[in-house]
């Protein structure tokens, strides 16, 4: 297998962190992945580059308008707003556990994590995030590594955009497993 024809949705909300959505979008999409952009808020989108403001993007639906069954794995950008805000949305929480309980790829970099912590998809599970998520991840009943990218099943979570390459790397090796 390969991306090559797999549905891959990118699940965002605002001021997500810009490198994280879209160096993995533009990794998916020359690999041959369809991709969808789906927010959980507007089709108007805001990123940031750490803690400054950015560029402007549009999604390509609202995550109200799309199912589970359209994707074959689910992309998670980081952002601490972004996750702030992503967790707090019930179809976000019961997407990450559709995803994970149908065997479905979910990757997530970052702060993306928090919304995991929120699903209450944590416990027993071996992920990374960015350092400050730990005691959450932790709290929650998981087992935080401090690696660039750690892979558990079909759970595939790094750290911060300095590790992109390991994480697109991870995503398109576990699609040829």
């Amino acid at each position: 297998m390969s991306l090559a024809n797999k549905r891959m949705a990118i699940l965002v909300d605002n001021y997500f962190e810009q490198a994280e959505f879209e160096e993995p979008l533009q990794f998916l999409k020359a690999n041959g992945a369809d991709v969808s952009v789906v927010s959980s808020s507007g089709l108007n989108l805001k990123a940031m580059q750490h803690a400054e403001p950015s560029e402007e993007f549009r999604a390509d639906t609202i995550l109200d308008k799309v199912n589970i069954e359209d994707f074959d794995a689910l992309l998670l950008p980081g952002g601490a707003i972004n996750a702030d805000n992503l967790r707090m949305v019930p179809k976000a929480r019961e997407w990450v556990s559709d995803f994970l309980g149908q065997g479905k790829l979910v990757a997530a970099i970052c702060h993306a994590p928090w919304l995991l912590v929120s699903a209450d998809e944590v416990e027993g599970r071996r992920l990374t995030s960015w350092p400050t998520l730990q005691d959450d991840i932790r709290n929650a009943g998981g087992e935080w590594i401090d690696q660039s990218v750690v892979v558990d099943n079909n759970l595939i979570t790094s750290r911060k955009p300095d590790d992109i390459g390991d994480f697109t790397g991870a995503i398109k090796k576990w699609f040829k497993d």
